[in-house]
């Protein structure tokens, strides 16, 4: 594939810095765009989205995109492949790899090992706490993390020094954070932001519309909005088994409980309060001093995603829900967990000293050294797993053929030995509040997504690769 110089950005500025972002998934589409959008004017900055399973509708990729310096006639779709010419093109004195951390693994590598290569910066679209060995391994062939607060720096910091890492983790402020203005007279909504992953069972999340139904019962003259992030057939970061929108019905909802797409920044505006499970909306919605309420009903955890929140002062229960008791944040937790002052933040100063430093000494290598079995053939594998139907090698099909049976059988081996070590320990369910019943009960019963013929050659990603 040719590339035009006259339609890359800043390609002829060869006085100011040049940024290239590559996405992925909507999440990372809507992050990459909007740090970028906060460099400095200097900073001449290009966006692409890789073609891949999980790359985000027309529609989400105008979503993902509102309120940054980049447009969706501007942002075009690229195969990975043509990365190389891409780079030769618009020469970048920096590349964010805005991807999820398998993808990072897979694009590192081929930026890496070019003549004078330019900074390689990574990081995360949303919430991290707890920081996942795992995740700073994914990205040990990065320059630059960028991260959103304190504690984020300090936990990411002691894995990478734990693991042997030399990466560097920079303090950024979470781009989607608006600065509050006046308190509007229509901001009258109340909004929950959906999470893909959570809460995962189909009746935690019947039981959860049934609250939200309530709620609008009891306030007739306000609208709850059940914010989605992609409608039926659209990709996310992750899979998401049973869609809001089909579990309405269950719940008999009123006319005022409604189910939306579009911009968060869009529904804030409205919002009177807003509820989620684990949505960094509920920082967005702190920002803007907006009343929030983190549900604690299906625990406080790192697979629920919401261990952050714990001492924020947001936790509370789906009884707090149907009774309207929403929360404003603690100042302490406020303070270590993205809401540090503007001038902590260190991501552009350190940028600007890497491209500084390439300009006089070329970068050095950046090795891969953990998960190095498999040789070719497990490269060939991941970039099959990161692109899917898009890989045009014939070894990427052929290491597909042979891994996913036997990451199956790994997985399964990894299974029986945690019930074998967990044999005789007590099970605890997790917490459930009483105290509201929906004015129509609603007997959730087991179901399964629609039939995809794919599903089964799925290899999902987890919640610590993102």
């Amino acid at each position: 594939m040719m590339f035009d110089r006259s339609r890359v950005a800043g390609a002829t500025d060869a006085a100011g810095r040049r940024l290239l972002v590559v996405a992925d998934s909507d999440s990372y589409v809507k992050w990459g765009a909007a740090l970028a959008s906060t460099l400095p004017d200097r900073w001449r900055v290009q966006l692409v989205v890789f073609a891949s399973p999980v790359q985000p509708s027309p529609t989400q990729l105008v979503h993902a995109l509102a309120g940054t310096r980049f447009s969706p006639a501007r942002t075009r779709v690229v195969h990975l492949d043509d990365l190389d010419g891409l780079l030769d093109v618009f020469d970048p004195h920096a590349v964010l790899l805005s991807l999820r951390g398998p993808f990072v693994r897979v694009v590192a590598p081929r930026i890496e090992r070019r003549p004078n290569r330019p900074v390689l910066v990574s990081g995360f679209p949303g919430l991290t706490i707890p920081a996942v060995p795992k995740a700073v391994a994914y990205r040990e062939q990065t320059d630059l993390v960028v991260l959103h607060s304190r504690r984020e720096v300090r936990e990411f910091r002691a894995n990478a020094a734990e693991l042997g890492i030399g990466t560097t983790f920079a303090l950024a402020t979470l781009p989607f954070l608006a600065v509050a203005g006046p308190a509007a007279s229509d901001r009258t909504d109340v909004v929950f932001a959906t999470q893909a992953k959570v809460p995962m069972a189909r009746e935690d999340r019947v039981r959860l519309l049934g609250a939200l139904a309530e709620l609008a019962r009891r306030r007739p003259d306000q609208r709850v909005v059940v914010k989605v992030r992609a409608r039926r057939g659209e990709a996310q970061t992750h899979d998401e088994s049973f869609d809001y929108a089909d579990l309405m019905p269950e719940v008999d909802p009123p006319a005022n409980l409604v189910v939306e797409d579009g911009p968060m920044a869009e529904k804030l505006e409205r919002a009177a309060a807003l509820v989620t499970v684990s949505s960094t909306a509920v920082l967005e919605a702190v920002a803007l001093d907006i009343p929030a309420l983190v549900i604690e009903d299906y625990g406080v955890s790192a697979a629920m995603i919401n261990l952050v929140f714990e001492d924020s002062g947001l936790i509370g229960s789906t009884a707090d829900l149907v009774e309207g008791r929403f929360r404003t944040a603690d100042a302490a937790w406020l303070a270590d967990n993205y809401f540090h002052a503007p001038d902590a933040a260190d991501w552009v100063r350190r940028l600007d000293a890497f491209a500084e430093s390439r300009e006089i000494v070329p970068l050095g290598r950046l090795e891969r050294r953990r998960d190095l079995s498999g040789g070719v053939l497990r490269s060939a594998f991941e970039r099959r797993r990161m692109l899917g139907e898009h890989d045009r090698s014939v070894l990427g099909a052929f290491a597909w053929g042979v891994g996913v049976p036997a990451r199956g059988a790994v997985r399964r081996v990894r299974r029986l030995r945690s019930r074998w070590i967990g044999r005789g320990e007590p099970v605890v369910p997790p917490k459930r509040v009483e105290g509201w019943r929906p004015s129509d009960p609603v007997r959730a019963t087991a179901g399964t997504s629609p039939a995809d013929p794919s599903a089964e050659r799925r290899v999902p990603l987890d919640m610590a690769e993102v």
